[in-house]
């Protein structure tokens, strides 16, 4: 079962809490580009096409997939590397660990857990997780229209059956889907 879609007005106040380029980041990057977590923290800092408003990911099973993300993540991540990551680092995996005696090492599963759990106390955004901003974003794109082999291929999906999933239609969408079908049969009959 895949998980509820999240409202803009938690999506909102959770991302007011978090106070870090880094950590803004890792949420745009999930909620505008779709990335799983674990993708999330193996996002290198060559990935980035910053030009292009591109990311190579390296998903489920070693795929490769580019996906263009929304300027704002762009804009934390350019911001991220210049005022807050620590200079000098040779881990290749972008976001680290900016404070404690870990500083400098990949953020873990663990620890975004752990990010996810403090902002979501802070915030009052209880519902907000990791993969609900991934099935947000799939769930936003298949309503505005997306063409779902499109969407398919910038979540990484091996299977269609995995993407239609994130198709909730709406009785308003099924009517009109029902009144313009009805009405090229209709047509056709002529």
């Amino acid at each position: 079962m895949l998980p509820e879609c999240l409202d803009a007005d938690a999506v909102d106040v959770f991302v007011s809490s978090l106070r870090t380029h880094r950590d803004r980041a890792m949420v745009w990057a999930m909620l505008l580009g779709g990335l799983r977590s674990a993708e999330v923290r193996s996002l290198r800092l060559a990935d980035a096409d910053f030009g292009r408003r591109r990311l190579r990911v390296l998903g489920k099973g070693s795929k490769e997939r580019v996906v263009p993300v929304d300027a704002v993540f762009f804009t934390e991540l350019s911001a991220y590397p210049r005022l807050e990551r620590p200079p000098g680092l040779v881990t290749p995996e972008c976001f680290v660990v900016l404070r404690g005696p870990t500083v400098g090492a990949p953020v873990t599963e663990a620890g975004l857990r752990s990010l996810f759990r403090r902002h979501r106390d802070l915030s009052g955004a209880d519902r907000v997780r990791p993969h609900r901003l991934r099935h947000t974003y799939g769930t936003e794109l298949a309503s505005a229209g997306i063409d779902l082999m499109v969407l398919r291929e910038l979540m990484g999906h091996v299977s269609p059956e995995t993407t239609a999933g994130y198709v909730h239609l709406s009785i308003e969408q099924l009517a009109a889907e029902y009144g313009a079908a009805r009405a090229s049969l209709a047509g056709a009959r002529r």
